[in-house]
């Protein structure tokens, strides 16, 4: 049965996208098979990937025009594409019955097909960001190790309380992933800090620290372990979806 988890935070450019196709890669690497949703309108990690436009994306799923239909891009690693009519798609549900359990819905028949289910959320905290938390078993926050990054922590916590409370009661907080860390910089080194003093032992312990590597994948259309695997982006990411294994497999055990 596939675990199913959401990549969250709702300021961009915080390497949400570019984490959850690198812990998706990641997990492949490790044995497991795994499923990226792009939930995102902007489709940066169907872009990401260099996947062309599909007949069938999550947009057409969540309209009940069709399945989901996954693209292969590799062995052990599929996608449910986005595209930016899925910007739309908050106001065409708004009335639908039921409209927080579409995506629990539309996953329901593949769960057994992944070990793992990785939902890139979009950017806000709204309708398509709450399905995704009511589906979801965790939810993983990526965090860039600067100041601004820290504004609205507690917002996000507070929406994934409500969430647990009214709609999903088994929904909780994986981990925080430092991004973008460089440890010459004091400010880095200060930001986690602050971070383990608001969510403890949640920080993973494996930082990503900024790599170029990181930023040229998605000009190739590949993952940081089929453009650069000796990259230090590479070695950061095995080692978080590590990290993400051990804590999963021993909470689900």
């Amino acid at each position: 049965m596939g675990i199913i988890i959401s990549l969250l935070n709702h300021k961009g450019g915080v390497g949400k996208t570019t984490s959850a196709i690198n812990i998706g890669a990641g997990l492949v690497e490790l044995g497991k098979r795994v499923l990226l949703v792009d939930l995102d309108p902007q489709a940066n990690l169907t872009l990401s990937l260099g996947i062309p436009r599909q007949p069938s994306s999550i947009y057409e799923a969540i309209r009940g025009e069709s399945d989901l239909v996954p693209f292969q891009v590799k062995e052990g690693l599929d996608v449910i594409t986005s595209t930016l009519d899925l910007s739309g798609a908050e106001m065409e549900l708004i009335n639908e019955a039921g409209r927080e359990f579409i995506l629990q819905e539309l996953f329901d028949p593949v769960l057994e097909d992944y070990d793992y289910i990785i939902i890139d959320c979009p950017p806000s905290l709204g309708l398509l960001t709450l399905n995704a938390l009511t589906c979801s078993r965790t939810v993983i926050i990526p965090l860039q190790t600067e100041f601004l990054a820290l504004q609205g922590l507690a917002k996000i916590k507070q929406v994934i309380d409500k969430v647990r409370f009214r709609l999903n009661k088994k929904l909780d907080i994986g981990g925080v992933i430092a991004t973008m860390y460089d440890s010459r910089k004091v400010l880095n080194r200060d930001v986690v800090e602050t971070i383990k003093k608001y969510f403890g032992e949640k920080v993973f312990k494996t930082y990503i620290r900024d790599n170029v590597a990181l930023a040229e994948a998605p000009a190739q259309r590949k993952d940081i372990f089929a453009y650069s695997p000796k990259s230090n982006g590479a070695e950061d990411y095995l080692s978080l979806s590590r990290e993400i294994l051990e804590r999963l497999e021993t909470v689900e055990a």
